[in-house]
């Protein structure tokens, strides 16, 4: 133990990690992006129109955000612990921007969650769907609220480990941030144990055990849990995607060891942990073993990436090809400062990626896709991304080359790259709103979808994605506002400690 505690001083003194007992210099501030005084006006002049759409969107009873507005009088009455989260984000980038007061903005995180504080939970956790007309459980939107009391593997019984990390993100904002709601954000993070999602059966090197019924990835994170029951049976094996808020998290609360960051995986081993990196397809990479700066444990990690065809570019893929599955966490956890070896620089090479992608090989005007609405007045939601279908078989640009189309860009998807691509972010947002000028209003921003082929629009509106888009606006215009309020957070060691230790195959 004193060893490792050692390791730990030693590590934390060199990153800058918060360690409760070691003494470590301020945080670094997070670099900004090069915007001209008529550029900063535009990006707050979206901002602006954006937050209109809240006034709308939250429930005017019982304070919770609608999932979902549009198209037309369409209003989708359910929310989630994503939801909850993200839209403190919003109120507290809001703030930041001087859209709204300090004291309005505590009444309106406060009323939100004070209703947070009433509705039905599990040790803190926040079930799958809520109705946001009276806070009750909700089976599925659209459906009823939840009666059953036999405990069922629906979603009535459902925490996802996600969602409830981008809630906790937004507790941890408001907490930073809001002086008014920090002991009612603290009451509420107090009972979360993100240990219920961590796979803590015996592990091999391989990430698998052959001597455990379908050979599972122990030592991963669990997609979620069960109330009454247990754990998902599926893991969350893909580290460059949005469930790492709740590693991040669960490993700062020190509720999840470090073993879940050195057992998820960048890309896919080579079959049966091979050697040989020939033999990891359709990837390239090593094995690199590690001590883990907490326990002092080693951990062999295929550090595998993929190469972008025909060029010197690579990358560790996202699971599906949506830009938020790379860049949503960089929104509040600083990753392009804490890991400019590891996810920090993945978060450049994959916005580079979009911007290739749709732009050289399938001739778009625009880019950036990510799960969103569909481009129609459906008002259906899309998995979409980047996935390299394009390219034939040969030279998939995800892990999964299946799982998304690739006919639909969100405009939240360039917003979320400002704070890593700046002016080039920017002159894509103002590309949509040039080409396909139906996209953008005043009285909420952009809609959230549009096919760059057809132009067509879905003219719908998703509290997530709005928040996302206020989120990067506060970090591209108030100097990383959102990452630092998070790095100033005893929470946030164990992101910082982890980006800084590990050394990608990408640079």
């Amino acid at each position: 133990m004193i060893a490792a505690a050692a390791v730990v001083a030693a590590v934390a003194a060199v990153a800058g990690v918060a360690v409760p007992g070691v003494a470590v210099a301020a945080p670094a501030r997070a670099p900004t992006p090069g915007f001209t005084a008529a550029q900063r006006a535009v990006l707050h002049g979206i901002a602006r129109d954006t937050w209109r759409f809240y006034a709308a969107d939250v429930d005017p009873v019982t304070h919770l955000p609608l999932d979902n507005l549009g198209p037309g009088a369409t209003r989708g009455a359910y929310t989630s612990a994503a939801n909850v989260g993200v839209y403190l984000w919003a109120v507290v980038s809001a703030r930041d921007l001087g859209l709204i007061s300090s004291a309005r903005a505590d009444r309106l995180a406060g009323a939100t969650l004070r209703e947070v504080a009433r509705v039905k939970r599990y040790d803190g956790f926040l079930y799958q769907w809520y109705d946001t007309a009276n806070g009750a459980v909700l089976s599925n939107p659209g459906q009823t609220d939840c009666t059953e009391t036999t405990p069922a593997q629906d979603n009535c019984w459902f925490v996802s480990a996600v969602d409830n990390g981008w809630y906790a993100s937004g507790l941890i904002e408001a907490r930073q941030a809001l002086p008014g709601v920090r002991a009612l954000a603290d009451r509420l993070l107090a009972p979360m144990d993100f240990s219920i999602f961590y796979d803590n059966r015996p592990q091999t090197d391989c990430n698998v055990n052959a001597s455990l019924p379908g050979d599972p990835p122990t030592g991963q994170m669990y997609g979620g849990f069960y109330v009454d029951q247990g754990p998902a049976g599926y893991h969350n094996s893909a580290l460059y995607s949005d469930p790492r808020i709740a590693m991040y998290i669960g490993m700062g609360r020190h509720q999840m060891p470090g073993d879940v960051w050195w057992r998820s995986w960048r890309t896919a081993p080579p079959p049966r942990c091979a050697t040989d990196p020939a033999s990891s397809d359709p990837g390239a990479g090593y094995w690199h073993t590690y001590t883990d700066p907490v326990s002092g444990r080693r951990f062999p990690v295929w550090e595998g990436h993929y190469a972008y065809p025909g060029s010197s570019l690579t990358f560790v893929p996202t699971f599906a090809g949506g830009m938020f599955e790379g860049l949503m966490a960089n929104l509040v956890v600083p990753e392009t400062t804490w890991g400019p070896h590891s996810f920090g620089l993945d978060d450049e090479r994959w916005a580079e990626v979009q911007v290739r992608y749709a732009t050289q090989a399938l001739h778009f005007p625009v880019w950036g896709m990510s799960p969103s609405s569909t481009a129609d007045d459906a008002g259906a939601y899309g998995g979409f991304g980047v996935e390299g279908q394009a390219f034939g078989t040969s030279s998939p640009l995800a892990w999964c080359a299946t799982c998304a189309t690739e006919t639909t860009v969100s405009p939240h998807a360039s917003a979320i790259a400002l704070p890593v691509l700046g002016s080039t972010a920017l002159a894509n947002l103002q590309a949509l709103r040039t080409d396909y000028p139906g996209i953008y209003t005043s009285d909420g921003g952009f809609y959230d979808a549009v096919n760059a082929v057809t132009g067509s629009i879905g003219h719908r509106r998703l509290v997530l994605d709005q928040s996302m888009i206020m989120a990067a606006l506060d970090d591209a215009l108030e100097d990383g506002a959102l990452q630092r309020r998070f790095a100033a957070d005893p929470e946030s060691w164990a992101a910082r400690l982890y980006l800084s230790t590990e050394r990608m195959s990408i640079g």
